[in-house]
Order: structure tokens, then sequence, then C-alpha cells
């Protein structure tokens, strides 16, 4: 008796920079190897704390949401990065997640609601003062999640 249940998502959350970039890519060949599908992330933060992080998305438009801007940005985030990519064939197994709150809570609870096998995110690699007083998503995440998690970078000059 064969109990196969097919794996849960990998989930990459994305901040829409080339280390997301490179940390989706480094997943979908993974996935191609695990077969299981992709779940791409984005946490809608709060506004106040990154002043301007959504503008390139808004500036077209006087009255948005922010939610709605951040998903503009997810979808078209999405799209560049398959189309500079026409040999990667596995883009048909990736769906997006676009939720509110604070990145590394909101990271872990989307991984234990869509029972996901693995976290794959990118980091930008802050140092010194402003690692301190910033912290890393992608270290907070690893520090308390239950799956394993992958921290991948961008190489220099991309």
């Amino acid at each position: 008796m064969s109990d196969k249940t097919e794996p849960g998502p990998i989930l990459v959350p994305v901040d829409f920079s080339k280390s997301s970039e490179a940390a989706l890519l480094f997943a979908v060949g993974l996935s191609r190897c695990m077969q299981c599908s992709l779940l791409v992330m984005h946490v809608v933060h709060d506004p106040n704390s990154m002043p301007g992080y959504y503008s390139r998305a808004l500036k077209k438009k006087q009255l948005v949401r922010i939610e709605d801007g951040a998903a503009e940005m997810l979808d078209e985030f999405v799209h560049r990065v398959v189309k500079q990519h026409p040999e990667i064939k596995d883009w048909k197994r990736l769906d997006s997640l676009l939720v509110k709150g604070l990145p590394s809570t909101r990271i872990l609870e989307a991984a234990d609601k869509t029972g996901a096998t693995m976290i794959v995110m990118g980091s930008k690699g802050l140092t010194g003062l402003k690692h301190i007083l910033m912290g890393s998503v992608a270290e907070h995440v690893m520090h308390l999640c239950r799956i394993p998690v992958t921290v991948v970078k961008a190489a220099h000059g991309h």
C-alpha cells in the first residue's frame, strides 16, 4: 500500500530585488527536481516603515490602494522574470500570493497554511549598522521556521 502524496509548494517570498529574482530562479530548479509547485509571495508591509517603496507602481495612478499597487508589482515581477528566461519551461506550476503585515511573520504563517515543503528567499546581505537596526527578514525566518530555508544572493554585477 503506497501513500504517495504530492509535496507542498516551495514558498518564494519576494521583494522585487535582484536577490528575489535569483531566489525564484533557484527555486524553479528545485521544484523541477522535487516535482512540486512554486508559490511566489509578497508581503505588503506598512508603508510608513519604508515610504516610497511602492511608489514606482503607484506613480502612474493618483488614487490607488497600496495592496493594488503591490499586486501589480508582483505580477510585473513574475512576468518579467518569466520573459527573461524562456529556456525555463516549468513556469506553469507557479502561483502567487499577496498578504499584508510583517514580512517574517506572514512568511512563516504562509508556510504553515500552504503546507510548504521549503522556503527559498533572497537576501540583500546588509551588514553593519543597517543589519543591526533593521535585522534581516531571511535571518528571522531561518531561526523560526520548522521547514528548510534556503537563502540565495544575487551575483554581483547583476
